[in-house]
C-alpha cells in the first residue's frame, strides 16, 4: 500500500488510528481552533452540531472512542488541502452508521471537519 500524505497529514496513521480507536492519535490531527460540523437526522444541514476548538472536538472523541462499535474507513480522496473519505461504522446489535467526512488541512492538521451521518433505524 503507498502511503497517502496531504500537506504533512500521515492518511493511513490517520486511518489507523480511527479503526482502532486510538483517542490519542485522533485528538493530536487537529489544530486548537479547528471546527467540526455534523449533519445528521438530529442536527439538520439548517442547524448542524458544530463544535468549536480542539478541547470541544476532544470530548467527542473520548465518547466514540469509547464505545463497542467497529470503524473502518473506506473511499479515501487525499488531496494536498483536503481530504474525502467515508466511516464505516458498526454497533455490536448490527446497527450501521454511515459517516462522509471531508477535512481540510493547514499545515498538517485539521481546521475543519465536515461529517454528513446515516443511521439504520
Amino acid at each position: 500500500m503507498t502511503e497517502q500524505m496531504a500537506s504533512g497529514l500521515d492518511f493511513e496513521a490517520m486511518r489507523h488510528a480511527i479503526e482502532s480507536s486510538d483517542y490519542d492519535a485522533l485528538v493530536a490531527l487537529y489544530a486548537d481552533d479547528a471546527e467540526l460540523r455534523t449533519v445528521n437526522k438530529n442536527a439538520t444541514p439548517s442547524s448542524p452540531q458544530v463544535l468549536h476548538g480542539k478541547e470541544e472536538i476532544s470530548e467527542m472523541l473520548r465518547d466514540v472512542c469509547g464505545r463497542a462499535m467497529t470503524h473502518h474507513v473506506e473511499d479515501e480522496i487525499v488531496g494536498e488541502n483536503r481530504v474525502a473519505f467515508n466511516e464505516a461504522c458498526e454497533y455490536p446489535d448490527g446497527l450501521k452508521v454511515l459517516t462522509a467526512t471531508t477535512l481540510e488541512l493547514q499545515d498538517g492538521m485539521i481546521v475543519r471537519q465536515t461529517n454528513i451521518e446515516a443511521w439504520d433505524e
